[in-house]
């Protein structure tokens, strides 16, 4: 499939998807930026909201998680595999856990964007929120918006 195929982003059970979602995470963060493995799952994972984007044929192309901290739910562990990038599945990915975050009543979401990624963030509404970080040897930049 191409990006000018159709696609879909919906919510997902991480119970029944996580080994497609686990693989998405992997190529993108293990095999691409050498993150390492033990870092892209985690106990959040049980519990987050989670989105899968999948392709006209039904494959998923990309991912997203929101975990719903009592105060401000984070959105992260976002991969999208490198056909699809610039194709506007992240951008969609994104929203659909605003959405969901907003649906269940939170009136912000906050990331750790990779600095790299920050004008992607910053082009869904999104505002840096303090200094540059480290997570996982990467330089990242917290990032909040209101929904």
């Amino acid at each position: 499939m191409t990006p000018s195929q159709p696609y879909t982003v919906q919510i997902v059970e991480w119970s029944l998807q996580h080994e497609v979602l686990a693989k998405i995470r992997t190529d993108v963060f293990v095999e691409e930026q050498r993150v390492p493995v033990e870092i892209i799952m985690d106990e959040l994972d049980a519990n987050g909201v989670h989105v899968a984007a999948t392709d006209a044929a039904g494959n998923v192309i990309g991912t997203g998680r929101l975990v719903l901290h009592p105060s401000v739910p984070r959105i992260g562990r976002m991969a999208v595999t490198k056909s699809w990038r610039s194709a506007g599945v992240g951008g969609q990915i994104l929203r659909s856990l605003c959405d969901a975050a907003k649906q269940r009543g939170f009136g912000a979401v906050m990331v750790h964007s990779q600095t790299h990624a920050s004008p992607f963030y910053f082009k869904h509404g999104f505002l840096s929120h303090g200094s540059e970080f480290f997570e996982a040897g990467i330089p990242h930049q917290e990032m909040h918006k209101h929904i």
